[in-house]
Protein backbone atom coordinates (compact mmCIF):
# COMPACT_ATOMS: atom_id res chain seq x y z
CA UNK A 1 0.00 0.00 0.00
CA UNK A 2 1.19 3.52 -0.83
CA UNK A 3 0.36 6.70 1.09
CA UNK A 4 0.26 9.88 -1.02
CA UNK A 5 -0.52 13.47 -0.15
CA UNK A 6 -0.98 16.85 -1.80
CA UNK A 7 -0.52 19.49 0.90
CA UNK A 8 -1.82 22.91 -0.11
CA UNK A 9 -2.08 26.28 1.53
CA UNK A 10 -5.86 25.86 1.79
CA UNK A 11 -6.59 22.14 1.66
CA UNK A 12 -4.68 18.88 1.97
CA UNK A 13 -5.70 15.79 0.01
CA UNK A 14 -4.46 12.42 1.27
CA UNK A 15 -4.97 9.01 -0.27
CA UNK A 16 -4.11 5.35 -0.13
CA UNK A 17 -3.09 3.68 -3.39
CA UNK A 18 -2.67 0.08 -4.46
CA UNK A 19 0.32 -0.93 -6.59
CA UNK A 20 -0.82 -2.40 -9.90
CA UNK A 21 2.39 -3.30 -11.71
CA UNK A 22 2.02 -0.19 -13.90
CA UNK A 23 3.48 3.30 -13.52
CA UNK A 24 0.17 4.63 -12.18
CA UNK A 25 -1.11 3.07 -8.93
CA UNK A 26 -4.82 2.57 -8.30
CA UNK A 27 -6.56 4.93 -5.88
CA UNK A 28 -8.23 3.12 -2.96
CA UNK A 29 -9.51 5.94 -0.75
CA UNK A 30 -9.00 9.70 -0.37
CA UNK A 31 -9.97 12.31 2.18
CA UNK A 32 -9.68 16.09 2.14
CA UNK A 33 -8.64 18.20 5.15
CA UNK A 34 -8.52 21.95 5.79
CA UNK A 35 -4.77 22.49 6.13
CA UNK A 36 -4.89 25.33 8.64
CA UNK A 37 -7.18 23.35 10.97
CA UNK A 38 -4.12 21.35 12.04
CA UNK A 39 -0.97 22.42 13.94
CA UNK A 40 1.34 20.26 11.81
CA UNK A 41 1.53 17.94 8.82
CA UNK A 42 1.98 15.03 11.21
CA UNK A 43 -1.37 15.78 12.81
CA UNK A 44 -3.13 15.76 9.42
CA UNK A 45 -1.53 12.43 8.53
CA UNK A 46 -2.39 10.92 11.91
CA UNK A 47 -6.02 12.01 11.46
CA UNK A 48 -6.11 10.40 8.01
CA UNK A 49 -4.60 7.10 9.16
CA UNK A 50 -7.09 6.97 12.01
CA UNK A 51 -9.97 7.73 9.65
CA UNK A 52 -9.06 4.97 7.19
CA UNK A 53 -8.01 2.60 10.00
CA UNK A 54 -4.70 1.59 8.42
CA UNK A 55 -1.58 0.77 10.44
CA UNK A 56 1.68 2.46 9.49
CA UNK A 57 3.43 -0.89 8.95
CA UNK A 58 0.94 -1.69 6.16
CA UNK A 59 2.29 1.26 4.13
CA UNK A 60 5.27 0.44 1.91
CA UNK A 61 6.15 4.04 0.99
CA UNK A 62 4.80 7.55 1.51
CA UNK A 63 5.27 10.63 -0.64
CA UNK A 64 3.91 14.15 -0.12
CA UNK A 65 3.85 17.15 -2.41
CA UNK A 66 4.31 20.43 -0.55
CA UNK A 67 4.26 24.02 -1.93
CA UNK A 68 7.67 25.62 -1.60
CA UNK A 69 11.31 24.66 -2.20
CA UNK A 70 12.27 21.29 -0.68
CA UNK A 71 15.80 21.49 0.75
CA UNK A 72 17.33 18.36 2.31
CA UNK A 73 13.85 16.82 2.62
CA UNK A 74 12.49 19.76 4.60
CA UNK A 75 10.18 22.53 3.41
CA UNK A 76 8.43 25.58 4.80
CA UNK A 77 5.09 25.46 2.95
CA UNK A 78 3.91 28.63 1.24
CA UNK A 79 1.05 30.28 3.17
CA UNK A 80 1.41 27.87 6.13
CA UNK A 81 3.12 28.64 9.46
CA UNK A 82 4.62 25.22 10.16
CA UNK A 83 7.44 23.30 8.45
CA UNK A 84 7.34 19.76 7.04
CA UNK A 85 10.31 17.42 7.64
CA UNK A 86 10.41 13.94 6.05
CA UNK A 87 12.61 12.43 8.76
CA UNK A 88 10.36 13.79 11.48
CA UNK A 89 7.23 12.40 9.80
CA UNK A 90 8.87 9.01 9.31
CA UNK A 91 9.88 8.80 12.98
CA UNK A 92 6.66 10.20 14.45
CA UNK A 93 4.28 8.09 12.38
CA UNK A 94 6.58 5.04 12.21
CA UNK A 95 6.44 4.90 8.42
CA UNK A 96 8.97 2.82 6.47
CA UNK A 97 9.89 5.42 3.86
CA UNK A 98 8.89 9.07 3.42
CA UNK A 99 9.83 11.45 0.62
CA UNK A 100 8.89 15.10 0.07
CA UNK A 101 8.49 16.73 -3.33
CA UNK A 102 7.70 20.26 -4.35
CA UNK A 103 3.97 20.22 -5.11
CA UNK A 104 4.38 21.00 -8.80
CA UNK A 105 7.26 18.56 -9.14
CA UNK A 106 4.86 15.99 -7.68
CA UNK A 107 2.09 16.88 -10.15
CA UNK A 108 4.60 16.63 -12.99
CA UNK A 109 5.10 12.92 -12.25
CA UNK A 110 1.54 12.15 -13.35
CA UNK A 111 1.69 14.17 -16.59
CA UNK A 112 3.27 11.39 -18.72
CA UNK A 113 0.55 8.90 -17.68
CA UNK A 114 -2.52 11.14 -17.96
CA UNK A 115 -5.31 9.76 -20.14
CA UNK A 116 -6.73 11.71 -23.07
CA UNK A 117 -10.00 12.24 -21.18
CA UNK A 118 -8.05 13.98 -18.40
CA UNK A 119 -6.87 16.72 -20.77
CA UNK A 120 -8.60 19.61 -22.56
CA UNK A 121 -6.53 20.61 -25.58
CA UNK A 122 -6.20 24.37 -26.11
CA UNK A 123 -3.58 24.18 -28.87
CA UNK A 124 -2.81 20.96 -30.73
CA UNK A 125 0.62 22.07 -31.95
CA UNK A 126 3.24 19.64 -33.22
CA UNK A 127 4.61 17.68 -30.29
CA UNK A 128 8.33 16.94 -30.28
CA UNK A 129 8.64 13.52 -28.54
CA UNK A 130 12.22 14.36 -27.56
CA UNK A 131 11.35 17.82 -26.22
CA UNK A 132 10.94 19.14 -22.69
CA UNK A 133 7.57 19.78 -21.06
CA UNK A 134 6.29 22.61 -18.86
CA UNK A 135 3.65 22.61 -16.14
CA UNK A 136 1.92 25.59 -14.52
CA UNK A 137 -0.81 25.30 -11.89
CA UNK A 138 -3.00 28.09 -10.53
CA UNK A 139 -4.72 27.63 -7.18
CA UNK A 140 -3.97 29.27 -3.84
CA UNK A 141 -0.67 30.23 -5.51
CA UNK A 142 1.03 29.76 -8.88
CA UNK A 143 3.27 26.72 -9.15
CA UNK A 144 5.58 25.74 -11.99
CA UNK A 145 7.71 22.74 -12.89
CA UNK A 146 9.74 21.59 -15.86
CA UNK A 147 9.77 18.11 -17.35
CA UNK A 148 13.29 17.65 -18.66
CA UNK A 149 13.76 15.17 -21.49
CA UNK A 150 16.46 12.64 -20.57
CA UNK A 151 17.00 9.70 -22.94
CA UNK A 152 13.48 10.08 -24.30
CA UNK A 153 11.75 10.16 -20.89
CA UNK A 154 10.60 13.14 -18.82
CA UNK A 155 12.29 13.85 -15.52
CA UNK A 156 10.39 16.41 -13.38
CA UNK A 157 12.35 19.34 -12.03
CA UNK A 158 10.98 21.75 -9.41
CA UNK A 159 10.79 25.48 -10.05
CA UNK A 160 9.65 28.63 -8.25
CA UNK A 161 8.68 30.35 -11.48
CA UNK A 162 5.48 31.72 -9.97
CA UNK A 163 7.54 34.21 -8.02
CA UNK A 164 9.29 35.82 -11.00
CA UNK A 165 8.67 39.51 -11.70
CA UNK A 166 5.37 40.33 -13.38
CA UNK A 167 6.11 41.40 -16.96
CA UNK A 168 3.47 43.97 -18.01
CA UNK A 169 2.88 44.21 -21.77
CA UNK A 170 0.14 46.83 -22.27
CA UNK A 171 -0.69 50.28 -20.86
CA UNK A 172 -3.49 48.72 -18.77
CA UNK A 173 -1.15 46.06 -17.41
CA UNK A 174 1.39 48.77 -16.57
CA UNK A 175 -1.30 50.45 -14.47
CA UNK A 176 -1.91 47.10 -12.73
CA UNK A 177 1.83 46.69 -12.21
CA UNK A 178 2.01 50.11 -10.54
CA UNK A 179 -0.88 49.20 -8.24
CA UNK A 180 0.77 45.90 -7.25
CA UNK A 181 4.06 47.70 -6.52
CA UNK A 182 2.12 50.13 -4.32
CA UNK A 183 0.54 47.23 -2.45
CA UNK A 184 3.44 44.79 -2.22
CA UNK A 185 6.64 46.68 -3.01
CA UNK A 186 7.48 44.13 -5.70
CA UNK A 187 5.05 42.74 -8.28
CA UNK A 188 5.39 39.01 -8.97
CA UNK A 189 3.37 36.89 -11.35
CA UNK A 190 1.75 35.05 -8.43
CA UNK A 191 0.17 38.33 -7.30
CA UNK A 192 -2.09 37.87 -10.34
CA UNK A 193 -2.14 34.26 -11.54
CA UNK A 194 -3.77 32.49 -8.58
CA UNK A 195 -7.01 32.68 -6.59
CA UNK A 196 -6.03 35.70 -4.45
CA UNK A 197 -4.64 37.22 -7.66
CA UNK A 198 -8.12 37.16 -9.21
CA UNK A 199 -9.19 39.34 -6.28
CA UNK A 200 -6.22 41.69 -6.79
CA UNK A 201 -7.14 42.20 -10.44
CA UNK A 202 -10.87 42.71 -9.74
CA UNK A 203 -10.11 45.27 -7.03
CA UNK A 204 -7.95 47.08 -9.57
CA UNK A 205 -10.53 47.05 -12.37
CA UNK A 206 -13.42 48.06 -10.10
CA UNK A 207 -11.49 50.14 -7.57
CA UNK A 208 -13.20 47.93 -4.98
CA UNK A 209 -16.68 49.12 -5.99
CA UNK A 210 -18.07 45.94 -7.57
CA UNK A 211 -21.02 44.30 -5.81
CA UNK A 212 -18.97 41.09 -5.42
CA UNK A 213 -16.94 42.79 -2.68
CA UNK A 214 -20.08 43.51 -0.66
CA UNK A 215 -21.72 40.08 -0.72
CA UNK A 216 -20.74 36.85 1.03
CA UNK A 217 -17.61 35.46 2.62
CA UNK A 218 -14.22 36.84 1.53
CA UNK A 219 -12.94 33.28 1.03
CA UNK A 220 -15.41 32.88 -1.85
CA UNK A 221 -14.34 36.05 -3.64
CA UNK A 222 -12.33 34.42 -6.48
CA UNK A 223 -15.26 32.12 -7.32
CA UNK A 224 -17.80 34.96 -7.12
CA UNK A 225 -15.68 37.17 -9.36
CA UNK A 226 -15.16 34.53 -12.05
CA UNK A 227 -18.83 33.51 -11.90
CA UNK A 228 -19.97 37.12 -12.29
CA UNK A 229 -17.55 37.52 -15.18
CA UNK A 230 -18.61 34.36 -17.02
CA UNK A 231 -22.28 35.31 -16.58
CA UNK A 232 -21.43 38.89 -17.60
CA UNK A 233 -23.21 40.33 -14.56
CA UNK A 234 -20.34 42.67 -13.64
CA UNK A 235 -18.35 44.59 -16.29
CA UNK A 236 -15.47 45.13 -13.85
CA UNK A 237 -15.28 41.36 -13.29
CA UNK A 238 -15.43 40.73 -17.05
CA UNK A 239 -12.41 42.98 -17.53
CA UNK A 240 -10.64 41.39 -14.55
CA UNK A 241 -11.06 37.86 -15.89
CA UNK A 242 -9.99 38.92 -19.38
CA UNK A 243 -6.84 40.52 -17.92
CA UNK A 244 -6.21 37.49 -15.70
CA UNK A 245 -6.49 34.99 -18.56
CA UNK A 246 -4.30 37.09 -20.84
CA UNK A 247 -1.59 37.54 -18.21
CA UNK A 248 -1.72 33.81 -17.43
CA UNK A 249 -1.31 33.00 -21.13
CA UNK A 250 1.66 35.35 -21.45
CA UNK A 251 3.28 33.90 -18.32
CA UNK A 252 2.75 30.35 -19.60
CA UNK A 253 4.37 31.30 -22.90
CA UNK A 254 7.32 32.86 -21.08
CA UNK A 255 7.82 29.73 -18.98
CA UNK A 256 7.45 27.48 -22.04
CA UNK A 257 10.13 29.45 -23.88
CA UNK A 258 12.44 29.37 -20.84
CA UNK A 259 12.15 25.58 -20.69
CA UNK A 260 11.97 25.07 -24.49
CA UNK A 261 8.82 23.03 -23.88
CA UNK A 262 8.37 21.61 -27.38
CA UNK A 263 7.05 18.39 -25.82
CA UNK A 264 3.98 20.09 -24.40
CA UNK A 265 2.66 22.67 -21.93
CA UNK A 266 0.20 21.64 -19.23
CA UNK A 267 -2.04 23.93 -17.19
CA UNK A 268 -3.21 22.50 -13.85
CA UNK A 269 -4.41 23.62 -10.45
CA UNK A 270 -7.85 24.13 -8.98
CA UNK A 271 -8.88 27.17 -11.03
CA UNK A 272 -8.48 26.40 -14.79
CA UNK A 273 -10.69 23.30 -14.86
CA UNK A 274 -13.44 25.26 -13.06
CA UNK A 275 -13.50 28.10 -15.59
CA UNK A 276 -12.86 26.25 -18.86
CA UNK A 277 -15.02 28.62 -20.97
CA UNK A 278 -12.62 31.46 -20.16
CA UNK A 279 -9.66 29.41 -21.40
CA UNK A 280 -11.47 28.29 -24.54
CA UNK A 281 -11.75 31.88 -25.82
CA UNK A 282 -8.80 33.04 -27.97
CA UNK A 283 -7.39 35.22 -25.15
CA UNK A 284 -5.14 32.67 -23.44
CA UNK A 285 -3.58 31.18 -26.57
CA UNK A 286 -3.17 34.56 -28.27
CA UNK A 287 -1.17 35.80 -25.27
CA UNK A 288 0.75 32.51 -25.12
CA UNK A 289 1.81 32.87 -28.75
CA UNK A 290 2.50 36.63 -28.77
CA UNK A 291 6.26 35.98 -28.58
CA UNK A 292 7.69 37.45 -31.77
CA UNK A 293 10.19 36.45 -33.12
CA UNK A 294 9.60 33.09 -31.38
CA UNK A 295 5.86 32.88 -32.08
CA UNK A 296 6.43 30.10 -34.63
CA UNK A 297 8.05 28.02 -31.90
CA UNK A 298 5.26 28.62 -29.38
CA UNK A 299 2.54 27.82 -31.95
CA UNK A 300 4.05 24.36 -32.34
CA UNK A 301 3.89 23.69 -28.59
CA UNK A 302 0.87 21.57 -27.59
CA UNK A 303 -1.05 23.24 -24.75
CA UNK A 304 -3.59 21.41 -22.58
CA UNK A 305 -5.54 21.95 -19.37
CA UNK A 306 -5.40 19.11 -16.85
CA UNK A 307 -8.97 18.16 -15.93
CA UNK A 308 -7.98 15.66 -13.22
CA UNK A 309 -8.66 17.49 -9.94
CA UNK A 310 -6.42 15.00 -8.08
CA UNK A 311 -3.40 15.36 -10.37
CA UNK A 312 -1.09 16.48 -7.55
CA UNK A 313 -2.14 13.54 -5.38
CA UNK A 314 -1.83 11.08 -8.26
CA UNK A 315 1.66 12.42 -9.01
CA UNK A 316 2.88 11.73 -5.48
CA UNK A 317 1.47 8.20 -5.78
CA UNK A 318 3.35 7.70 -9.05
CA UNK A 319 6.58 8.77 -7.32
CA UNK A 320 5.86 6.62 -4.23
CA UNK A 321 5.50 3.68 -6.59
CA UNK A 322 9.18 4.09 -7.54
CA UNK A 323 10.56 4.35 -3.98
Amino acid sequence: MLLAGDLGGTKTLLGLFRQTGTARPEMVVTHEFATLDFPSAGDILAAFLQKVDVAADAIDAACFGVPGPVIDQRVQPTNVDWAVDARELQATLKLKRVHLLNDLEAMAYVVPVLRDDELQVLQKGKRNPQGNGALLAAGTGLGTALLISVDGAWRPSPSEGGHVDFAARTPREIELLQELIRLYGRAQTEHIVCGPGVVNVARFTSQGRSFVFRDGDATDLPARITEAALERRCPHCVEALELWISIFGAAAGNFALSGLATGGVYIGGGIPAKILPAFETPTFIEAFNAKEPMNGLTRDMPVSIILNRHAGLDGTAVFANTM
